[in-house]
C-alpha cells in the first residue's frame, strides 16, 4: 500500500509546500517492498535541501494548494508519469497510403490468378 509522511512545522519559513513523489524509488520484495538506504538519503537530501527533480519532487506555493480545494494528493502535484512519444501523423498518414497502394496492387495480382482459375474475384 501506499505510504505517505508528512511533515508539519509550526515555524514554517518557506510560503510553499515541498511533494516528494519517491513512488518509483524502493526494491521489490517478495512480500513486501523496501526502501534501501540510497532511497532513503535522497529523500531526507531532497527534503533538507528542498530540491525540485521532474517526476520527483517540487514546491507548491500555497496559491496552488487553495486552487486544488487543499487536496493533498501527491500525484496531483508531482506525476510519475512520463510523456508518450510524439507522433508524426504526416509519416503515418504516407506509411497507410503506401500500405493502401500494396494492399490494392496485391488484390489486383491476386485477382488475376482467381480469373484465370476461373473464381470469383475478391471485392
Amino acid at each position: 500500500i501506499p505510504v505517505c509522511i508528512l511533515v508539519l512545522k509550526k515555524c514554517k519559513k518557506f510560503d510553499d509546500v515541498l511533494f516528494i513523489n519517491a513512488a518509483e524509488h524502493y526494491q521489490k520484495g517478495k512480500r513486501q517492498n523496501m526502501l534501501l538506504p540510497e532511497h532513503v538519503e535522497k529523500i531526507v537530501e531532497t527534503y533538507q535541501h528542498r530540491r525540485e527533480e521532474p517526476h520527483y519532487s517540487r514546491r507548491v506555493r500555497m496559491e496552488e494548494i487553495e486552487q486544488n480545494d487543499f487536496n493533498l494528493n501527491i500525484t496531483r502535484y508531482v506525476s510519475t508519469a512520463q510523456a508518450e512519444a510524439e507522433i508524426d501523423l504526416k509519416q503515418v498518414h504516407r506509411e497507410i497510403t503506401d500500405l493502401t497502394h500494396k494492399i490494392e496492387a496485391a488484390r489486383t495480382r491476386h485477382n488475376a490468378f482467381l480469373k484465370e482459375l476461373g473464381l470469383p474475384e475478391l471485392p
